[in-house]
């Protein structure tokens, strides 16, 4: 979990969500809440990668911009990407122009049809590694045992830019954890919305 602070509207929040205004909806409608869908799953673990090294204001202020450039990270679409389409995107400004990101992003899009074929879903197979309640914190963590265990199991079936830490953030972001701080305005709805959540099988 993270500290929590009193925001100007008197809710308190998660204390990161205040580091700039572009975090707020971010925080408060997304983050944390349970995610099913493939193309959000997909989307996610990737600009992840791309944020690696970076601030994460830097990749949501290009989000748009990297769903058009990576056909709305249909990961199905993404895999025919070829040397062309690698040239086109350390083109785009609109995105971080970094080769290895990209070229990984395109590699890990032909892992992740493999998995989806393997396991029926990205999401059947990303359920499968909901952090335990034990492995809940206090404290700010970057990584926990399962998203070490998580990252392992990637990079064994070939996925790159997947290290724990990546990992984690996606797991975060995406429900498998609830880390809202315990005082946090957000953190109730996120657990409401997890126990509704119909987890894939």
């Amino acid at each position: 979990m993270n500290t929590a602070l009193l925001c100007p509207d008197g809710q308190w929040r998660c204390r990161w969500c205040a580091a700039t205004p572009e975090y707020m909806a971010y925080h408060d409608d997304e983050w944390g809440f349970p995610v099913r869908d493939d193309v959000r799953l997909f989307e996610k673990i990737c600009l992840e990668g791309f944020q690696s090294g970076l601030s994460w204001r830097t990749i949501l202020a290009k989000r748009e911009h990297f769903r058009a450039a990576f056909a709305g990270f249909d990961f199905h679409q993404v895999a025919r990407f070829g040397p062309r389409d690698v040239e086109r995107l350390l083109q785009d400004e609109g995105i971080v122009r970094h080769r290895g990101k990209i070229e990984a992003t395109i590699h890990n899009a032909a892992r992740a049809q493999a998995l989806a074929q393997e396991t029926g879903s990205l999401a059947a197979y990303f359920w499968r590694w909901e952090a335990p309640a034990a492995e809940a914190s206090t404290e700010p963590v970057a990584t926990t045992a399962t998203s070490v265990a998580l990252s392992k199991d990637l990079k064994k079936r070939g996925w790159k830019f997947v290290g724990p830490t990546t990992v984690y953030a996606f797991m975060q972001a995406m429900g498998l954890v609830n880390d809202h701080a315990g005082d946090c305005v957000v953190r109730q709805r996120v657990d409401q919305a997890r126990g509704k959540f119909q987890r894939p099988g």
